[in-house]
């Protein structure tokens, strides 16, 4: 681990992973093998990252955050204790996360805070906000610039101010929109196909659901 001060000189590969010398690494952190952390990164103590990550540019992760495996936060990202995203997951530019839910300067509520828990696979757009609480289900996709204010199914497209479900989408990231004579959906990229097996609820009928994508993707 290292300490709070940034690296001097120029990139360094430290421990397995790569962390650029304008960012700071306080200790003690979890920091797996293959993760790139770039220019201007701030990771607080008791935050846990897993493998092969990559953090833009001016991402904060606070104490207590969790991340997965093969996450990729994009600029601008901070992700505040209560946080946890699964494996796989997407946060696109200056999406917002948030921890307590009536925030005042003048009142500590910091044993208040609660978690929002992104599931494997899930997608949030640019500038998208998840007010906290919420539970974005597995590879679920959050529009530009949604707000999500609770919890979201899995695979379901999220639009708008209140966001509301708009469709489904796949594990490729294609809306799903064309169904073959049986009435399954079915992705325009892989020809995977989903089914509602009931309302609000669908399931891919060709891969695990608890698989990752094969290599290949």
């Amino acid at each position: 681990m290292m300490s709070s001060q940034n690296l001097e000189g120029h990139n360094k590969m430290v421990e397995g992973f790569f962390v650029h010398p304008s960012s700071y690494i306080d200790e003690p952190c979890q920091i797996g093998p293959g993760t790139k952390i770039w220019h201007f990164c701030h990771i607080m103590p008791n935050a846990k990252i897993g493998e092969r990550c990559i953090l833009g540019q001016n991402v904060s992760v606070a104490s207590d955050v969790i991340i997965g495996n093969n996450v990729k936060i994009q600029n601008n990202v901070s992700l505040y204790t209560g946080v946890i995203l699964e494996d796989d997951v997407f946060c696109g530019p200056s999406c917002v996360f948030t921890n307590v839910v009536n925030p005042r300067s003048q009142i500590r509520r910091h044993d208040l805070y609660e978690r929002t828990l992104v599931r494997r696979g899930a997608s949030i757009g640019a500038n998208s906000t998840i007010v906290c609480g919420a539970t974005i289900g597995r590879y679920a996709f959050i529009g530009a610039g949604a707000v999500v204010r609770g919890d979201v199914p899995e695979y379901a497209l999220m639009l708008g101010v209140p966001s509301v479900r708009r469709g489904w989408m796949s594990r490729h990231g294609h809306r799903l929109t064309k169904r073959n004579p049986e009435g399954e959906l079915i992705c325009p990229e892989s020809g995977w196909r989903y089914q509602e097996t009931e309302a609000g609820v669908l399931r891919c009928l060709d891969w695990d659901e608890d698989a990752p994508l094969p290599a290949a993707c």
